[in-house]
């Protein structure tokens, strides 16, 4: 017992620390941090120091065996907590959680503390202030992180609180605050603190731990379900601990509940969804879990009958699906393709297989989402060529040729798809034949598929009753029509022709293909449609006719008449449309192609072409197209030439403000080098002899040695860029008398005309370069030519700047005239403009003064005197005649005035009169016009009177 002594010694102490406590210096406000607790649930206040003192009770070597102390503690403690733990005491809970986990291997009772302080983990953590939560957010991370390490307890029940407390932080959703000046974190900071803390990457590792606890297992699974939910840095962080492989070996395990299958598909698409596709691959890649898939497919297949059963079942298929995207995986090793490839067939086809003897469909939508994703494992599993040979032991084709009949020529006994589903099914196997018929040419042919696709294509076109509903994703556009049927037939025609088999092609044309063909462009209306899949459907259509014409003349002749009216058709699209987006490019790009492969090479297509103006259209759209559409243009006008009544349409053709086809064809080649950085200066002319039609491109790989089998840089370039069509087009033309063409244009034709000898001499010049290289030294002989060739060469370019310097000059002197001829035209208009000034001046002098009017009429009249004829000696023997008519009144008027006189005819020798003219003046007389006397009878006889003198 205690001395009266030791009690009066501990209440002095008692007392001196309660009136330390208390004794405060007047007037200075006590602030706590922590809010203490006045009401019932609410957090007590607890000091940093009570949860030290806590420690060192479970630490210290003088407490450490004193149990019961410590359970009374740790009671008050969970007690104490028990709305959540404060961020700024996470540091030290989390050291005492440690503790009791180490208690606990040896004396359980330790354990229900434990499980009481896990179950608080689950609670938001608490804050004080606003800047706790970025203060302690370190020590969040590391007790989040050591929460997962604590599944190392061998405890059953620790390890589910630990799995549960974890799904619920990253869960619990409420807002409450726990007391009062006392907020939980946000849900996403408790996210963001655990995808930090590498928890996720924790507890995958642990499900090694778990092996043979069922329970735990399922909480465990449950709980990466939700940290791969919500999350793609869990998501990375399970992958990284191979999460995928792990979870997909052991989805298979004893389970009453069917729950360790739905969770573990559940966390492996959470993995797909938001991990990393690839890596979820590689994992799954083996054979191990390959079986595993395979095994739970079936089982889901064969036994399941619930709707949850069959979406569970649709799910691993879609997992399976992108297992075989990998053509490392052991898919048809493992017999699991073997096994799907009659699924796929079920039920258009039947078989003795035992898989699908006794297999039920319900046709309901999760069948039918089976039967769609086992088509898609067909296109999928064709990537790997060793699964073609599965295909032809399942007759999968035959089965997806049923499939793509139309919707009026199926029997179907007993229950079947609905119309809907029918058409999706049809569209859908229409696209696997397009990438699975090429590999089963001979089945292909065996089941009539042509013929099958062409009377697909009729009924496309026949005007019914039918009516898509265009809900699926291969339905697209076809809503309400047959569009859809329409653009998946063509599709997997142009897969077939695309493959050149002369047995398949023939076969096409001897049904008629072509002229049913051309029926369908004309039918599906003009280029201008705004319609993606309609413009998708004619550059199909056009790239069938072209391959199937393109090297057989019988066929081009039935491409004929109509064929090139639809090129002309198409041919006049509108330019505004090729930046549209909608795809009349590769439209205009398929038209070309058709004028190249069908009409060109065959003298009467050839012939209506130009007739209606082709060359012309071929010429506009150069002009109006960029620069990536030139090849194939240039292409077809190249051989369209080889035609001599083509050429007359060339040099016809002018473009918007009259440019002619030389002069755009020069003005290509200065954007063609430019683009390519060819050296040049300011007006065109060659600057370096050695390399004139070098470009920056060919002069970096000038250092690079190009192997034997690889065609040198300026082998590449002649393909590459459209001098070299430009050329080959000129030599058609010929280098003179072209029209339309400026100086620019004849110092680029200079360049042009020798592009031959230039890119020869380039060639060899390569060869020099490659031996340098490879220190090579070649024999005298060869060096000496090589030499002769490259000075050539080099002769030449300078011969063609030479040239080019000259038409320079010529146009400088052509100019200069040109401006002495307009300044002189400037010259005359002015000297004009200064007489006519004067001219008027003068009229306003003899108008204001008399003197200046009388001078002026002097001068007139001495004009007028000075320009009558002299009078002349009469010859003695001449006769002369006088015009002057006696009596006869002339008007009066400043001028001359011609009297008639008849000549006697015993003088001319005839009746005709001879007349003898003279001019008299006649003063001006002034005042108005007098009416003159008429003329009597004796007068007009007078004048026809002959007087001889």
């Amino acid at each position: 017992m205690l001395t009266s002594e030791t009690r009066i010694s501990k209440s002095s102490h008692a007392m001196a620390r309660v009136s330390k406590t208390y004794s405060r210096k007047p007037g200075v406000p006590v602030v706590n941090h922590t809010i203490s607790a006045k009401g019932k649930g609410e957090i007590t206040n607890v000091k940093p120091s009570d949860l030290n003192r806590v420690l060192r009770l479970l630490t210290d070597p003088l407490t450490v065996s004193l149990k019961d102390r410590h359970l009374y503690s740790l009671k008050k403690l969970v007690k104490t907590y028990h709305k959540g733990f404060l961020l700024r005491d996470l540091e030290n809970i989390f050291k005492i959680i440690g503790i009791c986990a180490e208690k606990s291997k040896d004396h359980p009772e330790y354990t229900s503390i434990l499980y009481e302080l896990l179950k608080i983990c689950g609670l938001p953590f608490l804050k004080e202030k606003t800047s706790d939560e970025v203060k302690y957010t370190d020590i969040a991370k590391q007790s989040l992180s050591q929460l997962g390490y604590l599944m190392r307890v061998p405890n059953a029940d620790v390890r589910l609180q630990i799995c549960a407390s974890i799904s619920s932080f990253c869960n619990s959703t409420t807002t409450k605050p726990p007391g009062s000046g006392l907020q939980p974190l946000s849900l996403s900071s408790r996210l963001q603190l655990l995808e930090q803390s590498g928890v996720a990457e924790t507890l995958v590792l642990s499900l090694v731990l778990l092996e043979d606890q069922l329970a735990n297992r399922l909480q465990l699974l449950h709980t990466l379900q939700d940290l791969s939910c919500t999350s793609e840095v869990n998501c990375e962080l399970m992958l990284k601990a191979q999460a995928a492989q792990k979870i997909c070996l052991h989805m298979n395990e004893p389970d009453p509940s069917g729950q360790v299958l739905f969770r573990s598909s559940e966390i492996l698409w959470n993995l797909l969804e938001r991990g990393c596709p690839q890596e979820i691959t590689d994992q799954l890649s083996n054979m191990d879990s390959i079986l595993c898939l395979k095994e739970a497919f079936l089982n889901q297949l064969q036994h399941g009958y619930r709707n949850y059963d069959h979406q569970l079942r649709n799910d691993l298929l879609v997992v399976t699906t992108l297992i075989a995207e990998n053509p490392k995986a052991p898919l048809i090793e493992s017999g699991f393709a073997r096994q799907l490839i009659p699924l796929a067939t079920f039920p258009e086809l039947k078989s003795h297989n035992p898989l699908t003897r006794n297999l039920k469909l319900t046709f309901n939508n999760e069948d039918f989402e089976m039967k769609k994703l086992l088509l898609n494992m067909v296109v999928v599993m064709s990537q790997d060529i060793s699964s073609v040979q599965l295909f032809r032991e399942g007759k999968v084709m035959l089965a997806l040729m049923h499939l793509v009949k139309p919707p009026d020529t199926i029997q179907s006994s007993g229950r079947s798809w609905t119309p809907v589903q029918q058409e999706e099914l049809q569209l859908q196997a229409l696209a696997t034949l397009a990438t699975v018929a090429p590999l089963m040419l001979e089945e292909y042919m065996t089941c009539q598929a042509n013929t099958c696709l062409l009377m697909l294509l009729e009924w496309c076109v026949q005007q019914d009753a039918y009516s898509s509903q265009g809900h699926s994703f291969h339905g697209t556009g076809g809503r309400g029509s047959k569009k859809a049927q329409l653009r998946y037939s063509v599709r997997l025609l142009r897969s077939m022709v695309s493959l050149a088999n002369p047995t398949v092609n023939q076969d096409l044309c001897d049904q008629g293909a072509i002229s049913l063909l051309l029926g369908l462009l004309m039918q599906l209306g003009g280029p201008d449609d705004e319609d993606a899949v309609t413009l998708e459907i004619k550059v199909d259509l056009q790239l069938i006719l072209s391959t199937l014409c393109e090297s057989d003349l019988h066929r081009k002749e039935l491409f004929g008449i109509e064929g090139v009216d639809m090129t002309i058709r198409f041919l006049k699209m509108n330019p505004a449309k090729f930046y549209s987006g909608m795809g009349h490019s590769r439209l205009i790009l398929s038209t070309v192609d058709c004028v190249w492969s069908c009409i060109v090479g065959c003298f009467t297509n050839e012939d209506v072409f130009l007739e209606k103006e082709g060359v012309f259209l071929l010429f506009d759209l150069i002009h109006s197209s960029a620069m990536t559409m030139h090849g194939v243009v240039m292409g077809a006008l190249l051989e369209l030439c080889d035609n001599p009544k083509a050429l007359s349409h060339v040099h016809g053709w002018r473009g918007p403000g009259g440019v002619s086809a030389p002069h755009m064809l020069l003005q290509l080649w200065r954007q063609e080098e430019e683009v390519l950085g060819v050296q040049r200066d300011q007006h065109g002319q060659i600057t370096d002899p050695v390399r004139p039609l070098v470009h920056t491109h060919q002069e970096e790989q000038a250092q690079v040695s190009t192997p034997a089998n690889t065609p040198s840089a300026a082998v590449v370039d002649v393909a590459e860029n459209q001098r070299c069509k430009i050329y080959v087009l000129f030599s058609k033309l010929g280098f003179e008398d072209l029209p339309g063409l400026i100086t620019e244009d004849y110092i680029t034709l200079s360049i042009v005309s020798r592009y031959l000898d230039f890119k020869t001499g380039e060639v060899w010049e390569e060869i020099s370069r490659e031996l340098a290289l490879e220190g090579v030294r070649p024999v005298t002989p060869d060096e000496e030519a090589l030499e002769t060739i490259s000075q050539a060469t080099e002769d030449t370019a300078k011969r063609v700047a030479e040239q080019q310097t000259a038409i320079l000059q010529r146009q400088g002197e052509e100019d200069a005239r040109k401006e002495k001829e307009t300044y002189a035209e400037i010259r005359s208009n002015h000297k004009q403009q200064e007489l006519t000034a004067k001219s008027w001046e003068h009229f306003v002098a003899k108008t204001s003064d008399y003197k200046i009017l009388k001078e002026c009429k002097k001068h007139q009249e001495k004009s007028i005197e000075s320009s009558r004829l002299k009078t002349k000696g009469r010859d003695s023997g001449a006769v002369y005649h006088h015009t002057h008519i006696p009596g006869l009144q002339t008007t009066a008027f400043c001028g001359r005035v011609m009297a008639v006189e008849s000549t006697p005819a015993h003088l001319t020798g005839g009746p005709l009169a001879s007349t003898d003219l003279a001019l008299a003046r006649v003063p001006i007389q002034g005042g108005a016009l007098r009416k003159l006397p008429q003329a009597t009878a004796q007068d007009l006889e007078h004048l026809n009177a002959v007087s001889v003198q």
